[in-house]
């Protein structure tokens, strides 16, 4: 396990530094408020950007959309990177911009993707994402084209988009060409995250999050959604909304069952590919346990990178660069030539 270690781990020949907050970004929470209080001025400039749909293949009607960009200096050995946001995020959330903007100068096209119901596809996907819905991520892959396949793939996911990932690596890794991946910030025990969210310290994030979670289903379109927007006005926490619509939307007996059966954390010895894992032990969305007592040994293509500092999905470090981003290019670099 690499924590706060500059020294290559025992799994990879990549160095990582050791992480430094930037000032006055100290502590767990100024690192996860950050890009919400400060305006972007990230670089992301690509030389060409396309929209691409992928209709779902279970009869919904659901199609999935991204933005495939490419670099201006395009190095043609590099694989396709296909990115994953979070929880009420998109493919237009800060942090996917940015690290597209990195991936983009390092020579890798770019494939940020809206999960279901996010950002543009909210008001033409009658269902919606959530943590397990891995199946969506491989209905992408196998529709991808050969032209953009050719060098394999990389993926990245942040937070929900990283417990997607993870569990659709161990699910169906090795039927694609994935050649890395990275996971940054995943709740890979998600119902001890939901009670994390959940706690009194969290309220300002639970009542923030849950309001957008609402939000999102409340757009959908559907027969049902009336009934839903009505039963939407009592929900308090956001087990309550798994409770209630996530998990009977999805198959799922209840929250606990749908946290149980999608927890990334049971897939994780299953993964064959090559992924580098990166959590901040003081992340106040997701308690650290999860991560200290998980079997690293176990998994030979798994890569743990654990500073004790960066908050959730933050890593705002000194010389104004983000430093989950310099590890992520590092270790694609590295593995892909």
């Amino acid at each position: 396990m690499s924590i706060d270690s500059a020294a290559p781990t025992a799994r990879s020949s990549v160095s990582f530094p050791t992480f430094r907050p930037r000032l006055p970004w100290i502590g767990g929470d100024l690192q996860t408020v950050r890009d919400v209080v400060m305006p972007a001025n990230d670089p992301h400039d690509p030389a060409e950007t396309t929209i691409l749909e992928f209709p779902m293949p279970d009869g919904t009607g659901d199609i999935l959309s991204g933005m495939l960009e490419r670099p201006r200096a395009a190095e043609r050995s590099r694989p396709l990177a296909v990115l994953l946001h979070g929880l009420t995020g998109c493919a237009d959330s800060r942090y996917v911009l940015r690290a597209a903007g990195r991936l983009l100068d390092a020579g890798f096209p770019v494939l940020r993707l809206n999960l279901r119901g996010a950002g543009p596809c909210r008001k033409i996907c009658r269902e919606q994402y959530h943590s397990g819905r891995s199946q969506d991520l491989k209905a992408v892959l196998n529709q991808l084209p050969s032209s953009l396949t050719g060098n394999g793939l990389v993926t990245v996911g942040w937070s929900l988009g990283a417990n997607v990932l993870l569990k659709g690596l161990a699910e169906f890794g090795d039927a694609f060409p994935i050649r890395a991946a990275v996971s940054v910030s995943a709740p890979i025990d998600l119902a001890a995250a939901a009670a994390q969210l959940g706690s009194p310290r969290n309220r300002v994030y639970h009542r923030r999050l849950l309001a957008r979670m609402k939000q999102e289903l409340a757009q959908a379109p559907g027969e049902l959604m009336p009934a839903i927007r009505a039963a939407l006005a009592g929900v308090r926490s956001i087990i309550e909304f798994d409770d209630r619509f996530t998990a009977p939307r999805n198959g799922f007996a209840d929250a606990a069952h749908y946290y149980s059966q999608c927890s990334a954390g049971r897939f994780m010895p299953a993964i064959p590919v090559p992924t580098l894992v990166i959590h901040a032990l003081d992340d106040p969305w997701i308690p650290g346990a999860a991560y200290r007592e998980y079997d690293w040994a176990g998994n030979p293509n798994l890569t743990p990178l654990l500073p004790r500092r960066g908050g959730h999905v933050g890593f705002h470090a000194v010389g104004g660069r983000v430093w989950s981003d310099d590890c992520m290019v590092d270790y694609l670099r590295r593995l892909t030539g």
